[in-house]
């Protein structure tokens, strides 16, 4: 059956227990989409089901919430399955279980894919496990080695069975179903219907009911879309650098939880745009003024989720920025249909996370229509718009008659000081934009604070710190010499997942400073995460040669961060840093040299200023680069990584 839902329907109206309704409002969801409709129903009443919905219309809740809904957490052997296509897909299915289950006192979930250590997996199971994601592939070992029980199971469902079957998958999961009790319940969720998945279906499924959610998807051609690969700076930064930039009368930038409206209309108001968050949780009269705020122009910035926006139409809405990606590529074609309306012409900016792109991809596909990568705004540009502003301010200021007063100051001071209106003119532009200034600074980095200290007097006397530092280094000397030197090897192998962050795509670098430089892993990371601005705990496994070392860093370094990285120095040579090649062969880099090492024999004339040598002990790093680039995908500058799961 083909399903329209009620709009106005709550998850409270699906029968859910209170500990899933306290989760799903802590995550902030506020009504559940057509597919969770349609389909927490069924599976709640025991049925099976077949499910056709595409990618990223909230299946996962849809099957998540009822499967965790009959979980005995007494029991700890598995009791629900999930099959899943890809690694990236059976992560991110187990991020939003745990999200889900944040409420359920013991709950365990455990991903299990190929490429990680099978001792590992094994030692999770023995441990106790209620609910495994798994790839096809890596579970049939998992069942050859018998290490896997499936007596107690309840639930199996099949996410993106027709990805399966397009991976050559079918084989395996056929066994796999055939393993499994015979009067488990299934879910099968598949974006399209081919007859071998309708054949594991009518083989395997009791009498299932289905349930199609039509994509009616079709964006407007006045409408300019286009999308920013969230890296090297925060979102926050990145928005803030946009609405300076852009020429736009109203906008409306779209976040996914009620919680994120009001955060994010708190920061830009302090950063001096108008801007009001509007979002469920507030009272029809509240919402109404607001929007009567756009309409009449006393508010700029609408900051909303999908369901306080929907059928919102406002004359001047010339923008809207996707600061969330949607889940659901109906709902990205709601989104942007907020402008371009009327004949009019509008502009939509999406902002992706490099972990986000299958998002992209299926709203691309769904919508047919390519959209535009785009690079952030230069700093060049905001020096250019943030003077044109200015000046416009001042020229306004000329047409004022009243200035008499203030010529006569002016004239004084030029009198009493000596100087040229020129100068005064420059002294009062200069007080006047101080506050922000016209000319940036070059990434300034948005730095931690420091932890205060109980009292001066606890410091450790300055003479014993200097003894203890000239021990430490006079240690690590020692540990250099008495290390068997590293030849490289010919392959460098890949990335290795961050073990909090396995959700987060990492990539394998070379940098061209090894152990014969007496280089450590602390240099390196000082070094990275404060010319890159990347936390340290998202700096992975790092491997130190005899002329270079490897380093794993979350993928998608931009290149204006790559460029600042090249010349980082660390033990006075630049690091010179690279992307290995496919095959896991070093890349081509420059050949070591005396010329590319900064002369450290001679005390600097200016020691204590400008950029420091990440190699000299002591010295604090000088951050170059702007705020913390968002590999994760999170909203704001928290420093956890984004791990809100998929509605």
């Amino acid at each position: 059956m083909s399903t329209t839902p009620d709009e106005n329907l709550r998850f409270e109206d699906l029968n859910l227990p209170d500990f899933l309704l306290k989760a799903l409002n802590a995550v902030g969801y506020e009504s559940p989409s057509p597919i969770q409709a349609a389909t927490i129903p069924v599976l709640i009443a025991g049925n099976d089901i077949v499910g056709m919905a595409q990618t990223g219309t909230g299946k996962t809740a849809a099957f998540a919430l009822p499967l965790l809904n009959k979980i005995d957490l007494k029991l700890t052997q598995p009791q629900a399955l999930v099959l899943c296509p890809t690694r990236e897909l059976a992560l991110q299915v187990a991020e939003a279980l745990q999200s889900y289950a944040a409420f359920m006192k013991g709950f365990h979930v455990l991903p299990i894919y190929g490429g990680q250590d099978m001792r590992t997996q094994l030692r999770a199971i023995s441990r106790g496990v209620h609910v495994i994601v798994a790839t096809p592939g890596r579970l049939i070992d998992h069942l050859d080695r018998r290490s896997i029980s499936f007596d107690k199971l309840h639930t199996l469902v099949l996410d993106e069975a027709d990805e399966m079957l397009r991976m050559g998958f079918a084989e395996d999961v056929e066994t796999i179903l055939q393993k499994t009790p015979a009067d488990r319940q299934i879910a099968l969720f598949s974006a399209t219907m081919p007859p071998q998945i309708r054949r594991v279906a009518s083989k395997y499924l009791n009498n299932p009911t289905e349930v199609s959610i039509a994509s009616a998807v079709s964006t407007n051609d006045n409408i300019e879309q286009s999308y920013w690969l969230v890296s090297g700076t925060n979102k926050l930064d990145a928005l803030t650098r946009i609405l300076e930039v852009e020429e736009f009368d109203g906008m409306i930038i779209f976040v996914r939880t009620k919680t994120a409206t009001v955060d994010l209309a708190e920061k830009l108001s302090a950063r001096g745009f108008s801007a009001s968050p509007l979002n469920g949780d507030m009272n029809q009269t509240l919402r109404q003024r607001t929007v009567d705020q756009l309409k009449r122009g006393q508010l700029d910035i609408l900051i909303a989720t999908d369901v306080a926006a929907r059928g919102l139409d406002v004359d001047r809405i010339s923008h809207v920025i996707n600061f969330d990606i949607p889940y659901d590529e109906e709902a990205y074609v709601h989104r942007i249909g907020r402008t371009g309306r009327a004949g009019r012409k509008g502009k939509a900016i999406l902002f992706v996370a490099p972990r986000e792109r299958r998002l992209l991809y299926s709203i691309e596909k769904t919508t047919r229509q390519k959209i535009t990568q785009v690079q952030l705004p230069s700093r060049d540009d905001l020096i250019d718009r943030r003077s044109q502003a200015f000046k416009t301010s001042i020229i306004e200021g000329l047409n004022n008659d009243d200035k008499g007063f203030f010529e006569k100051i002016v004239s004084e001071i030029c009198h009493d000081q000596e100087v040229s209106p020129e100068n005064v003119a420059a002294a009062m532009a200069y007080l006047l934009q101080k506050d922000r200034p016209l000319q940036p600074p070059k990434d300034r980095p948005v730095r931690e604070p420091r932890p205060e200290r109980d009292s001066r007097d606890s410091r450790e006397p300055r003479q014993d710190r200097d003894r203890n530092r000239n021990s430490r280094d006079g240690r690590q000397k020692e540990e250099f010499r008495d290390r068997p030197s590293r030849p490289a090897p010919s392959n460098l192998g890949s990335a290795e997942p961050l073990k909090d962050n396995p959700e987060i795509e990492m990539e394998r670098f070379c940098i061209r400073v090894g152990r014969n430089d007496e280089v450590s892993p602390r240099e390196i990371v000082g070094a990275i995460a404060n010319e890159a601005d990347i936390e340290g705990r998202y700096i992975g496994h790092i491997k130190i040669y005899d002329d270079f070392s490897t380093v794993d860093l979350p993928g998608g370094m931009p290149n204006d961060v790559m460029a600042v990285l090249r010349k980082t120095r660390v033990k006075q040579r630049q690091l010179n840093i690279e992307r290995i090649n496919d095959d896991g062969t070093p890349p081509k880099m420059p050949e070591r040299s005396g010329e590319d090492r900064k002369p450290s024999s001679k005390p600097r004339a200016n020691a204590g200023k400008g950029k420091r040598d990440y190699g000299d002990k002591g010295n604090k790093p000088f951050k170059k680069s702007g705020s913390k680039p968002d590999f994760t995908g999170k909203s704001d500058d928290s420093k956890k990584p984004h791990k809100r799961p998929k509605p």
